[in-house]
């Protein structure tokens, strides 16, 4: 690894990120690595790591490359890989800007949940105002009854797949999902086989929604973007409205504990995910810690 490794660290209504630069592929982050680096006390800290890569020095994005300049390598905190973050995409659309590689406008990021569509508010400053909007693609709903379960609770949830999977269950109060500090038991327990991200949803208003999440290989986390789309969907589709069936869009307002995301679903079932993203700071890992960090 280089005896220089920059770092950005941002985050996207609190769901915040390491931030490492790497063109052209050419860092080895290992899970224990990209662990030791999200390590709240010990390290850098973050809910997980975004390492910017170029789609073409990349093996699982070179067929990505023609549509996507930029891929975002998204490793969860404890060092898994993770198909996709909304919130991620935000930050790492953020970072280009911040870095000159592109302006204000539309462009396209390369995930493992495929190519995604951004729009930069053209009033969105280089210190981080401003509202990115992404298009998270399509949900997909699983057949299945799932359960989810918090001390002698337990409630229905849907079933939601936005490129990753997602069980979500409305509550009375938020408070009922405890602590999230591990991840609540799922029935049936092959119903996920890599695990799954988990959705408490409470109503505040029509259209209006509350939400904690337990990220998979994260923990709890201030938001997460896919699950809100996941929830906006999820309730939607228990206010009995589906786009596809009358032709309009549905806008759900998503509160997450770090702040707010707007979410709509079109006719043609894409949805959309509107919301902040700001670079905090930038400098350089320190690489004798990152190696004695690792043993």
């Amino acid at each position: 690894m280089s005896t220089r490794i920059a770092f950005l660290k941002g985050h996207g209504t609190e769901n915040d990120f390491v931030i490492v630069p790497d063109p052209d592929n050419a860092l080895d982050l290992s899970p224990a690595a990209v662990a030791a680096l999200c390590d709240r006390r010990a390290g850098i800290g973050g809910d997980g790591v975004l390492h910017v890569v170029r789609s073409a020095a990349h093996p699982e994005a070179k067929d990505m490359a023609d549509e996507a300049e930029w891929f975002m390598d998204y490793r969860n905190g404890d060092g898994s890989i993770a198909e996709m973050c909304g919130n991620g995409v935000r930050v790492f659309a953020r970072y280009l800007q911040h870095a000159g590689h592109v302006g204000a406008g539309d462009l396209a990021i390369a995930t493992r949940g495929g190519v995604k569509r951004v729009h930069i508010d053209k009033g969105a400053s280089l210190d981080g105002q401003g509202d990115i909007t992404v298009g998270m693609g399509r949900a997909t709903l699983p057949e299945g009854e799932v359960t989810v379960t918090v001390g002698e609770r337990s409630w229905p949830a849907r079933n939601v797949n936005m490129g990753n999977p997602h069980a979500v269950a409305f509550v009375d109060e938020l408070d009922h999902a405890g602590d999230l500090y591990t991840a609540p038991p799922v029935s049936p327990a092959g119903a996920y086989p890599e695990g799954v991200n988990v959705e408490f949803v409470a109503d505040r208003a029509p259209r209006h929604v509350a939400m904690r999440v337990h990220e998979r290989g994260s923990g709890e986390t201030r938001s997460c973007g896919t699950g809100a789309c996941a929830v906006a969907v999820a309730t939607a589709r228990r206010d009995g409205a589906d786009p596809a069936v009358t032709g309009l869009p549905a806008t759900y307002t998503v509160d997450v504990p770090g702040g707010r995301l707007v979410i709509t679903e079109r006719p043609d079932g894409e949805i959309e995910m509107t919301g902040p993203a700001v670079i905090v700071a930038e400098g350089e890992i320190d690489a004798a810690w990152l190696a004695t960090a690792l043993g």
